[in-house]
């Protein structure tokens, strides 16, 4: 993997009840910081992944990052560029490397000391629970305790860890057409008003 300039621990999981979610989040005393409409445009890239996350309301950021493909705990390594005019950049991208796949979610985003837990949506797929401990001001150790003690308290279960990425999940389960994936129309019309 190589330098780059943030570094996460993650964890992305399923879960069966919003309510119970919600009521381990209120036992961890964790924030709600409000909800997220996204776009995220992966694109075809050699190795790691590249992708154009456009937030109705905020604009547009270039990620790219390289995570390991396991369930459980990963640490993932990423840059982000805020893109300005992400409209145009996403069609200049699109027509020099390629859509790979487009994920359209609804994010609950809540915090709790260094880590974002997110209560993810996603069109085609269902509801998921997202863990990132961002390592930053702590040790690796000290960033791992707070990881562990928020999927403690939140009771992620072994059993519903899911080892992909949400593009990685639509391209296994959704077989659409390069033609499909250009002529969708991805402007939020699948988000729900906060």
């Amino acid at each position: 993997m190589s330098e780059l300039a943030h570094r996460n621990l993650e964890l992305k999981a399923e879960y069966e009840s919003i309510e119970l979610v919600h009521a381990n989040l209120k036992a961890l005393e964790a924030k709600c910081s409000g909800n997220l409409c996204q776009v995220d445009t992966y694109f075809n890239v050699p190795k790691g992944r590249l992708k154009l996350r456009e937030v109705k309301g905020y604009g547009g950021t270039l990620v790219y990052y390289e995570r390991p493909d396991s369930a459980g705990s990963r640490y993932s390594r990423y840059q982000l560029c805020d893109i300005e005019n992400h409209t145009t950049f996403k069609q200049m991208m699109s027509d020099v490397l390629g859509v790979k796949v487009v994920v359209e979610k609804n994010r609950e985003l809540w915090f709790y000391g260094n880590t974002r837990i997110h209560l993810d949506k996603v069109l085609n797929l269902g509801e998921f629970i997202e863990l990132e401990t961002v390592i930053r001001d702590q040790s690796e150790a000290e960033a791992l305790a707070e990881h562990n003690h928020v999927k403690d308290t939140l009771h992620i279960s072994a059993a519903n860890l899911i080892p992909v990425s949400y593009s990685d999940l639509l391209l296994g389960s959704v077989l659409k057409t390069d033609l499909e994936t250009e002529s969708r129309d991805h402007t939020f019309s699948n988000c729900e008003k906060p």
